[in-house]
């Protein structure tokens, strides 16, 4: 979807699409015709504040050579880790080195005055994406889960996202699995994103190694270094403790799923990030326990699949689409 650097895409406007991450940050430019023309990628956690990181994004929206002129964007639009989309901030976001509530909006507006600027939760862009560009289309009740430094949601009944009074429902990342259990940045214990994102997979395949004495590839790699990749690339090359790794977190996630499945009866459920990537060692186990944890009226009702879009795509179009829908 990238075109080479020299030759220039011809639109009749763009709009530029953020998805902000706890590890990185991808900042896209859409054409009309919904084609990321061009892309740039920043480590968040290098900024010390969120007003230089938000400098650097403006920055790089407006160094964008297929940006021949500023009049030709049209806005904005940003998923971040929870973002308010009533009020265009970040708050208490736990997966992000700035802590209490950043005006994200606010300062992007006073660096590029007069540019209309959209925020939502960053799992609510994706499910936008996926609804707008990927399978959802056309679907009016669908759960978007996104894996990676920490587990988000996107909620969508009646075909419209589910935000609540204060923007800010359908955090089933933050649903707590074990009471007093592995301690959550959101400052809780026992939460899902602790068990099922990245870190917590790592997590729990560190319980596994000092609990079991199979030999594992695993073992040969330093535990500070240890990461979800290395998990999911052992247990596709049959490691038994990667795959008892990935079994465990398919239940813990399933579990939740269920839960979540009783109280919007959705059509699908769509898995989408990095942890994602492990294919087919989270998505078989996933899909049986949830079947064996649903209410009986929802057997055999509710899919389980991954995103349609490419991982690099979904948030990026989904933020756009914000935008879009606007105009």
């Amino acid at each position: 979807m990238t075109p080479s650097k020299t030759k220039k895409t011809i639109a009749s406007y763009f709009i530029a699409g953020i998805d902000i991450g706890g590890t990185s940050t991808v900042i896209g430019l859409v054409d009309n015709n919904n084609n990321i023309v061009q892309r740039k990628a920043i480590h968040t956690a290098t900024y010390e504040y969120a007003e230089t990181f938000l400098e650097e994004i403006c920055d790089t929206i407006t160094n964008f050579d297929q940006l021949s002129d500023i009049s030709l964007l049209k806005g904005i639009g940003i998923g971040a880790p929870n973002g308010n989309y009533y009020k265009g901030t970040i708050e208490f976001a736990p997966n992000l080195r700035w802590k209490g509530i950043i005006p994200v909006v606010d300062i992007i507006r006073q660096k590029l005055p007069g540019m209309p600027v959209i925020l939502t939760n960053d799992a609510n862009a994706a499910a936008i994406g996926e609804m707008m560009y990927g399978d959802a289309k056309g679907k009016k009740d669908f759960i978007m889960i996104t894996l990676g430094t920490g587990v988000g949601s996107g909620i969508v009944v009646n075909g419209e996202l589910v935000y609540g009074h204060d923007g800010f429902a359908g955090e089933i990342g933050h649903t707590i699995y074990i009471p007093n259990g592995r301690q959550c940045g959101c400052g809780r214990k026992g939460c899902l994103e602790t068990y099922t994102s990245a870190s917590g997979i790592v997590k729990t395949a560190i319980e596994l190694l000092n609990k079991k004495s199979d030999d594992s590839e695993l073992r040969n790699i330093p535990v500070d270094e240890l990461t979800t990749l290395h998990v999911g690339n052992a247990a596709n090359r049959g490691d038994q403790i990667a795959i008892d790794t990935f079994d465990k977190t398919a239940e813990i996630l399933a579990i939740k799923l269920a839960d979540s499945a009783a109280h919007t009866s959705p059509s699908t459920i769509y898995i989408f990030g990095g942890v994602a990537n492990a294919g087919k060692v989270l998505m078989e186990p996933l899909k049986k326990y949830f079947e064996e944890n649903l209410l009986e009226v929802f057997k055999n009702k509710i899919q389980i699949k991954p995103s349609a879009l490419h991982q690099n795509d979904t948030a990026i179009l989904g933020a756009a689409a914000l935008i879009k829908k606007a105009l």
